[in-house]
């Protein structure tokens, strides 16, 4: 069946078949009077009553009108497309992530968006009366209402809602912006002004405390002792329970390294061990868990280890909310910077894929300023002397 305009023809099938010894070119039809040919004839019959019927709407509707339009029109081709809408989205990135959960992402990465997705319905129900939202309504204002509605009806702090933000910034991105569903950029003009939260560490008398305290329960010993060799190692807590006695291995400098990737991105650490973290693994070399499973250490799951971090931090007089996660920063501001390792180093062992993370991780202290002041002192007197 053949659809021609200004000489520019298409086509589509019309679901039958003839008898080439009974068809005629001239009518375009079937010779005979059979129940068959009827029917056939009948149904071609049907099929140009059609196309008229949709050429007249689309000339009634001032549709411009061209053989592939017309057939369009004839086959239903030219229904409203189904208008993306954003929760719609953003529950299709939490699925997609969840099946990647253990290859790819982790279930606390996954419960951040989760959360970001519930806030997200709440505030279209309350700003828009609506279930769900055409992504066509995204823009600068419904970026900054969504800031607003976080930190009044959801009462959350600054820097979380920031967090929520870059949750639906992500899948604005990769779901909308790049697939070109959406042409202009919401983002493009919001600026977040909530402050980096100021990290945390232990301080080098705080650390010594905590190791030297002897601690009469053995779990709770064993907790201080993987907390502490992070400190000295900085690695993360999924690293660290995965960490293998074969990533364990000799240097460039003939030395004990950890050689590892990071869970979270993927990205090649490499760490000289120091001596506090070559003691900490020599005295659980015979551990049975480390045995049995190849590790360099027993770790427990995450909520077990920072509620034994509380009473570690209640026995050593830390003021500091301990959990395990202090000890990454505690390994980049304290035991690295403090002590001249340049912040590149630091950046390399710690597995950032950006020295602008590691920033946010290592605080230069007073007393590394002092330090190097003085020796700028020194250069400067010899100068002038």
């Amino acid at each position: 069946m053949r659809f021609t305009v200004d000489g520019i023809p298409k086509e589509c099938a019309t679901t039958r078949t003839a008898d080439p010894e009974r068809w005629c070119s001239k009518t375009n039809r079937e010779d005979g009077k059979t129940e068959t040919t009827k029917s056939l004839n009948f149904h071609l019959d049907d099929l140009q009553q059609k196309v008229h019927n949709a050429h007249a709407i689309m000339v009634k509707e001032g549709k411009p009108i061209t053989a592939a339009t017309l057939r369009d029109k004839f086959l239903g081709r030219d229904l409203p497309k189904k208008v993306p809408q954003l929760l719609e989205i953003f529950r299709l990135h939490n699925k997609q992530m969840e099946e990647l959960i253990g290859k790819e992402f982790e279930e606390n990465t996954l419960k951040g968006y989760r959360t970001c997705l519930l806030h997200l319905i709440g505030f279209i129900k309350k700003n828009y009366q609506s279930e769900d939202l055409e992504i066509s309504r995204l823009d600068y204002n419904f970026i900054n209402d969504f800031n607003h509605y976080l930190k009044l009806d959801g009462g959350i702090q600054p820097i979380s809602a920031a967090k929520y933000l870059k949750h639906l910034k992500k899948v604005v991105n990769n779901y909308i912006l790049k697939p070109k569903l959406l042409r202009d950029n919401p983002f493009s003009e919001f600026k977040s002004k909530a402050k980096v939260k100021e990290r945390e560490f232990l301080s080098q008398i705080q650390l010594n405390r905590l190791m030297k305290k002897d601690f009469k329960i053995s779990r709770v010993a064993n907790v201080r002792d993987i907390f502490v060799f992070c400190c000295y190692t900085g690695l993360s807590y999924a690293d660290v329970k995965k960490l293998s006695r074969d990533e364990i291995t000799n240097g460039i400098d003939g030395g004990q390294w950890v050689f590892t990737h990071r869970k979270k991105n993927d990205n090649s650490s490499r760490i000289p061990l120091l001596k506090p973290a070559l003691q900490i693994i020599a005295k659980y070399k015979d551990h049975p868990k480390c045995v049995n499973e190849h590790l360099v250490l027993p770790v427990l799951s995450n909520q077990k280890m920072n509620s034994y971090l509380k009473e570690i931090a209640d026995a050593c007089d830390i003021t500091q909310n301990l959990t395990f996660h202090l000890s990454r920063h505690t390994f980049a501001t304290t035991v690295t910077l403090t002590n001249g390792v340049p912040i590149e180093s630091v950046s390399k062992m710690l597995g950032h894929v950006d020295i602008k993370t590691t920033q946010h991780y290592a605080k230069v202290i007073d007393t590394k300023v002092s330090q190097d002041m003085k020796k700028l002192k020194r250069k400067l007197d010899r100068i002038a002397s």
